[in-house]
């Protein structure tokens, strides 16, 4: 039975991302695997690779193909050079970049947000509406109909 090392995708339309999985050649892409030894997401900068090492030099050294994608993220890695005895298996894998914790972003929200600004506002305030009101205009309706109704039983 041939076995390759192969890319399983999974995701959405436009957001990709990838398994790293051990499976039989004649299986489809996304199709039933034997093992999964690590996942690949393009769409973050950098790329974030995960390869368990161990389990990708022991699927090599039982003749298990990789794919030239994945051929190409071991190189990454390191995996291949270690694999065929190459120099350079530290790789050339950039590491991802740390993420600041939850608290510490609203610590630092909220003392931005507490800083007086110390420009003018950018947009113009608005102006008064000059027309009466709706409220105005039907209180001040009866008072015209009160008027009207004396002025001619004085004359």
């Amino acid at each position: 039975m041939a076995v390759k090392i192969k890319l399983m995708r999974l995701g959405k339309i436009r957001q990709p991302y990838y398994r790293i999985v051990v499976a039989d050649a004649r299986s489809r892409r996304s199709g039933r695997a034997i093992e999964t030894i690590g996942k690949y997401h393009p769409k973050n900068d950098p790329s974030l690779i995960e390869v368990d090492s161990e389990r990708a030099q022991y699927w090599l050294g039982v003749g298990a193909q990789p794919t030239e994608p994945v051929e190409h993220l071991l190189k990454i890695t390191g995996d291949w050079q270690k694999f065929k005895g190459l120099p350079g298996s530290e790789g050339t894998l950039k590491p991802q970049p740390e993420k600041v914790d939850k608290l510490a972003r609203f610590n630092a929200a909220l003392a931005a947000a507490s800083e007086e600004p110390t420009t003018e506002a950018t947009t113009a305030k608005k102006k008064a509406d000059r027309r009466p009101k709706a409220d105005d205009a039907a209180a001040e309706a009866p008072k015209a109909d009160e008027a009207a109704a004396e002025a001619p039983a004085e004359s």
